[in-house]
């Protein structure tokens, strides 16, 4: 899979209901954690994790099909590559 920024840069921001638990929001906010920027960044490895999770799914056969290729026929650079 090709390496791609984790989310687009954007200054648009949607407020949004949560509800946490009043002891962990304290404790948050007593240890400095900004609790927006912080929700933002696991929300997004979240969402990074479950697009790559469908991407492998929708593709498995393909995928599959190129590995077993490569099983029967090798790989067509195999004499040049350094391992």
């Amino acid at each position: 899979m090709l390496d791609r920024p984790h989310r687009k840069q954007s200054s648009a921001k949607r407020a949004v209901n949560l509800s946490l638990s009043t002891d962990l929001v304290e404790e948050a906010k007593a240890q400095g954690l900004n609790l927006s920027q912080f929700v933002e960044d696991k929300l997004s490895e979240a969402v990074r994790a479950e697009r790559t999770k469908r991407w492998k799914e929708e593709n498995r056969a393909a995928i599959e099909a190129q590995n077993e290729f490569n099983r029967k026929n090798g790989f067509w650079a195999e004499d040049v590559r350094p391992w």
